[in-house]
């Protein structure tokens, strides 16, 4: 990849960091990594001309609770925890309003804190700060130093603004995704196992799913218990990190001091939470060993129903007041119980509303193209969870072609399916009207900053035109995942494509492209409920992706988005993500 920024070149290219910053905004949205998210973006600016070094705080109020900065010197990112309490000093800092960068000399802060200091040390005389609200209450400061006050011109500013808003909503996501998970946790357990509680096996399937649905959305980590005439015996335990999943099984089964905690939890019939100090003696917190040193507290609850108990539910959290909102949550799940068969009911209503409304936000059905074989399809990730925002659409051209879309509003639910609705048909209107694909999708972006919502859209327009010896094809992507064309001897190229995020940014870009797609070949788009389905080993399906677009491509053109479909889903474990494809295949003539 092209270098850029500080040693490479006088100024960082704009569609390097275009591409970047909403590769990481799919990143975000996928798999909210803090760390790697923290750690490219920070990255990124301090590749930017000029720049000795980049630090991050997070705080409530003056209370300060971590510090990550890379610098020139020591580009490798460097994390401090604080939780120290720098009183008005540190409030002071605190965002008042939107988001803005405001500029000072170094030389004017208060070299007492820990931020100056990390500057100082790099050989920063000015820096370009620029804070942000985050959730619960909290907020973080974004500075980036530099040798001099010329340095921080209008470029560095927009960038270190954008690279604020990022993290400022992608914690909002993060936070609503955690919330929206909880509830759909509670409502899953409540509604399935509540009528079968009584017999052991059936329990056992609930909270295997309880594991698989809790991770990441209540804790890093989760273990299940039952008891069994020899005692607690470990029947489910899942891990945001694939590589932790045996770690976390052989401790779920053999460590004494879980065990002992467990029984504790048993025989007072009360629900635990442990913290720092409290960890000590186990395989967690920062006295342990390898996975466990990243565990910050645990909790431990008890399984109970009519009066019987029936195991624990174990949760680890990387940050402690992740823990006390789950054990609250947990500690109510027994004396809901009596609640599910009426939840039952209410489950299954709600599965076929939510059928239902996803069928009128995709097209009823894909118009015919003389010269092309259209297919779609569109696979549920969870019909327990909510509506989802995957769309596509084929509007037929004035020249014998056609425009495909497809896109993915970020979350699920009503506010999701809403904006699916909005997205699906501005663009299906404007496309209908003549209007070009950048115009429409221009449009849209206008209509959801105006909507003011924390979500965003990724979108791929394609054009077919025949050619005479098959179709022109165009493409503009606002930060959609890249397309594929399968060519009639078999290989699969993938299509560049970048762009920005629609929603978030009031001036945009396009990734767009071009190239000749003839007889024979096949242009595939999906969402990224396809490149993200994971397998029991933790393996994506994006690694398995071409292999699967060159083998599907072998059989009938009519059916091979269906076809492409069922593998993802035969080969998903894991991920309640939707899945929707959309192929048109050039026909062969003759």
């Amino acid at each position: 990849m092209e270098q850029h920024g500080n040693g490479a070149s006088p100024q960082a290219d704009d569609g390097w960091w275009s591409g970047h910053l909403h590769e990481l905004w799919r990143v975000a949205e996928t798999a909210p990594d803090v760390t790697g998210l923290a750690d490219s973006l920070y990255g990124m600016l301090l590749r930017m001309p000029g720049v000795l070094a980049v630090v991050g705080t997070r705080w409530t109020g003056g209370l300060l609770h971590d510090l990550r900065s890379v610098t020139l010197a020591e580009p490798t990112p460097s994390f401090m925890k604080f939780e120290q309490d720098f009183g008005e000093s540190g409030a002071s800092g605190a965002p008042d309003g939107d988001p803005a960068v405001t500029v000072h000399e170094v030389s004017e802060l208060d070299g007492a804190m820990p931020q100056v200091q990390v500057l100082t040390a790099a050989g920063a005389r000015s820096v370009a700060e620029c804070a942000v609200p985050l959730g619960q209450g909290g907020w973080a400061s974004f500075m980036v130093g530099t040798a001099d006050r010329d340095a921080v011109d209008a470029t560095l500013r927009t960038r270190l603004k954008q690279v604020a808003e990022v993290a400022m909503v992608s914690d909002r996501r993060i936070m609503a995704r955690r919330d929206a998970e909880l509830l759909q946790v509670s409502d899953a357990f409540l509604a399935e196992a509540s009528l079968q509680m009584d017999a052991s096996l059936d329990v056992e399937r609930t909270v295997r799913r309880v594991a698989r649905t809790a991770v990441p959305a209540v804790a890093e980590g989760c273990v299940l218990h039952l008891l069994h005439a020899g005692g607690l015996t470990p029947v489910s335990s899942a891990h945001m990190d694939a590589g932790e999943q045996q770690w976390l099984g052989r401790v779920a089964a053999e460590d004494p001091w879980l065990t002992d905690v467990l029984h504790r939890v048993i025989d007072s019939g009360q629900g635990l939470v442990l913290r720092s100090e409290e960890l000590e003696g186990g395989p967690f917190g920062p006295a342990s060993s390898g996975a466990g040193r990243a565990v910050s507290a645990l909790s431990v609850n008890p399984l109970k129903a009519r009066g019987r108990a029936l195991g624990t539910l174990t949760f680890l959290y990387h940050q402690a007041f992740a823990a006390e909102e789950a054990s609250r949550f947990l500690a109510n799940l027994a004396d809901r119980a009596a609640l599910a068969i009426d939840s039952s009911a209410l489950y299954e209503q709600r599965r076929r509303h939510v059928v239902s409304l996803q069928r009128h936000l995709l097209p009823r059905e894909l118009p015919r193209i003389a010269g092309l074989t259209l297919s779609s399809a569109y696979e549920v990730g969870d019909v327990s969870l909510d509506v989802g925002g995957d769309f596509y659409d084929a509007v037929p051209g004035a020249q014998g072609g056609v425009t495909l879309l497809i896109g993915d509003v970020c979350g699920r639910g009503a506010e999701a399916a809403a904006l699916t609705g909005l997205a699906r048909h501005t663009l299906r209107t404007l496309l209908e009207d003549g209007r070009t694909p950048e115009h429409a999708l221009g449009r849209l972006n206008q209509a959801l900053v105006r909507e003011g919502t924390s979500r965003f859209v990724t979108a791929l327009v394609a054009v077919l035109v025949p050619d005479g010896k098959g179709f022109r094809l165009c493409y503009w992507s606002a930060g959609h995942p890249a397309p594929l064309i399968r060519r009639e001897d078999g290989t699969v190229e993938e299509l560049p494509a970048h762009g920005d995020l629609l929603g978030v940014l009031e001036d945009i870009g396009y990734g767009s492209g071009a190239t000749h797609v003839a007889p024979g070949d096949t242009l595939v788009m999906f969402t990224d409920g396809v490149t993200e389905a994971r397998a029991a080993d933790g393996t994506f399906f994006e690694s398995r992706l071409r292999n699967a677009v060159a083998q599907t491509g072998a059989g009938e053109a009519l059916g091979f988005a269906e076809r492409l479909a069922e593998a993802v889903v035969e080969f998903r474990a894991t991920g309640a993500d939707d899945i929707a494809v959309l192929a048109a295949r050039v026909e062969v003539i003759g």
